[in-house]
């Protein structure tokens, strides 16, 4: 008998010990991660948000894990051309992508056969709220807020209003103003924010939606006034109300314009809670914070689980507002 519970014992501590290689191995293998460089694809070119957010974060992240984030600027097609890439990356954390709500939503009904699947593809690790965009109205309208400028729009011949891209928010925004309002009001659409910020600077569009930041130097100058801010006031616009605030009733003032970031489908769940909570702590690094604060944001970085909950929800609600638009798939 003692032999006999002697070798049970033997056989059963082999056996343990034949588990602890491959116990440890994997162990060691998430433990060493990261043991090269981060690559960041930033989905839109040098200088907009997408990258400054990129560039930021990246180097917060950098000096946490102590390897390098590489930005990678891979601007096209709405933020398709880095999207595939991603998608073809291997899901091992050291290829990410920085992109906006525009690539992960919108595409689907701006674009055919995109190349990707944004909710099989990637796996979300974190979203950022690219902040409330204000409507800014010319000089010329005289209109200090959003009835002003509803009665403004009611009484002139041609009222047109500025936009950064077909599909966006700001279209969205126009086209329900008009539904709500009985308006007919030009959405004239810009290749991003800086042509159109000119074009309101000389008074020949009647205003335009974009964000805080490129708009200062027309506020400054005060060749255009906020009129109204979507989703929610910011502090460096505290007496602008809000869209829903002044009346308007459409679903699409309240919701969430981001950047996010995301990982390849099929990266460890370990690695992507662990960016997550990196991106979560460096939102609120002084560094990361004054950048907020001068692109007018009140809004770091959110948590995995608040970031999946936001997309859940409000995603649906898009994509509604932007087949509703009734354009073409290019």
């Amino acid at each position: 008998m003692t032999f006999d519970v002697t070798r049970r014992r033997f056989i059963a501590a082999g056996a343990a010990a034949a588990t602890l290689p491959i116990v440890g191995t994997q162990a060691i293998a998430q433990d060493a991660w990261p043991s090269k460089p981060i690559k960041l694809i930033a989905g839109y070119p040098a200088g907009g948000q997408t990258d400054l957010f990129s560039r930021h974060y990246g180097e917060y992240i950098a000096k946490q894990l102590g390897q390098p984030v590489l930005v990678e600027n891979k601007a096209g097609a709405g933020g398709t051309v880095a999207a595939l890439e991603v998608k073809r990356a291997a899901p091992d954390g050291y290829t990410l992508m920085m992109t906006i709500s525009t690539t992960m939503i919108m595409n689907r009904a701006l674009m055919k056969n995109i190349g990707y699947d944004a909710e099989k593809d990637f796996s979300l690790i974190s979203i950022m709220p690219s902040g409330s965009l204000p409507m800014v109205a010319s000089e010329k309208t005289g209109a200090r807020n959003l009835k002003e400028f509803i009665d403004y729009a009611k009484k002139a011949e041609k009222v047109s209003v500025g936009t950064y891209a077909p599909g966006s928010y700001a279209h969205i925004a126009i086209v329900e103003l008009n539904r709500q309002y009985g308006l007919n009001m030009e959405a004239v659409h810009y290749r991003g924010e800086a042509p159109m910020w000119a074009d309101l600077a000389g008074q020949s569009i009647d205003a335009a939606i974009g964000g805080y930041q490129a708009a200062l130097p027309v506020l400054q100058t005060g060749r255009g006034r906020p009129i109204a801010i979507s989703r929610k006031r910011i502090k460096v616009l505290p007496d602008t109300a809000t869209f829903h605030e002044q009346g308007a009733t459409s679903r699409s003032h309240q919701l969430t314009g981001f950047q996010c970031c995301v990982a390849p489908a099929g990266t460890p769940r370990n690695i992507i809670q662990k960016l997550s909570e990196l991106f979560v702590a460096g939102g609120q690094s002084e560094k990361i914070q004054e950048m907020l604060r001068i692109q007018g944001l009140d809004e770091a970085a959110m948590t995995l689980e608040a970031s999946q909950k936001l997309y859940n929800e409000e995603a649906p609600i898009w994509l509604e507002l932007v087949s509703g638009l009734g354009l073409t798939p290019v």
